[in-house]
């Protein structure tokens, strides 16, 4: 049992940091039309996706996802929803705003809590509370301190909380419901891909140079995340993962640095405001560890 702890804790871990540092990916496909890498991220997430169902034979829950009528059209709004959430992110990183993205990461849980309490009648902790509050001071120092809503963090963080409420009673496994979201939204990203590539002369005037083999690694570099998170999840505690799922918007914090964004005194301000904030719902979900190592 304390193997799969650990091995748990690692996978889990892996995908965190896996997902922090997409950011310096992302930038590798700066030269390409952001709207063409989010469809061929689709594209390949689908294929990586359904290669993987097929080796586990697990293709049987495709077809039961597809003639449900309720898995399925709440499959295609998480499809909606990550995609606008992937397209945000990757026009955000790519035109420099790393550090609004992962300022997005930072607030999304609190977003999550807010629609757990208004959603789904779930009852927020204390430090959870008090995390909600720095949240909305960092947010309202920005607005009062530069006089511009913090509009991009929003957007990244608001359609992937949506999306999880959306899929909290989807009964699908996340690799399922990965390859369903792609699949559903392959019609666009097909559509997309076949017009852009004919305005720009051709397939091989998009897929060329480093572009040839980074397109296709979207699917990998989406995919194996998750299935990293997958396997691991479910050997941990869920409160466990809730204090690694910040290793996230940190390494993206520092990636934002690493690769020269600006930090001026006003943003590090907010980002200050919402990191104390944070450190009062990690003391719950440490609180919670201790408690669970007590029991044995």
């Amino acid at each position: 049992m304390e193997k799969k702890k650990t091995l748990g804790l690692v996978t889990v871990t892996g995908s965190y940091v896996l997902w922090g540092l997409l950011p310096g990916f992302w930038t590798l496909l700066a030269a390409v039309n952001p709207v063409y890498v989010l469809a061929q991220r689709i594209l390949w997430s689908l294929v990586f996706m359904g290669l993987y169902l097929a080796a586990t034979r697990s293709l049987g829950e495709v077809k039961a996802a597809l003639t449900n009528r309720t898995t399925f059209w709440k499959s295609l709004v998480s499809g909606v929803l990550i995609t606008l959430n992937w397209g945000v992110y990757i026009v955000a990183v790519n035109s420099g705003h790393v550090l609004d993205a992962s300022m997005g990461y930072f607030i999304e849980p609190v977003i999550v809590a807010l629609i757990g309490l208004i959603a789904f009648r779930e009852k927020p902790t204390k430090g959870e509370w008090i995390t909600f509050f720095f949240a909305m001071g960092g947010i309202l120092y920005l607005l009062v301190s530069t006089g511009e809503f913090p509009a991009l963090p929003l957007i990244i963080a608001a359609p992937f909380a949506v999306y999880g409420g959306v899929k909290k009673n989807l009964n699908l496994t996340a690799q399922t419901s990965l390859f369903m979201e792609t699949l559903l939204m392959m019609p666009l990203a097909l559509g997309f891909s076949w017009w852009w590539s004919a305005h720009v002369g051709g397939w091989d005037h998009v897929m060329n140079g480093t572009a040839f083999w980074l397109l296709p690694a979207c699917g990998l570099v989406t995919s194996i995340p998750l299935l990293l998170f997958n396997m691991g999840v479910k050997e941990i505690p869920y409160y466990f993962s809730g204090i690694l799922m910040y290793i996230n918007p940190t390494l993206q914090f520092l990636m934002g640095l690493i690769l020269g964004e600006p930090m001026d005194a006003k943003r590090l301000i907010a980002f200050a405001i919402i990191w104390v904030g944070v450190l009062f719902t990690l003391a719950d979900k440490v609180r919670l560890i201790r408690a669970e190592v007590r029991r044995g």
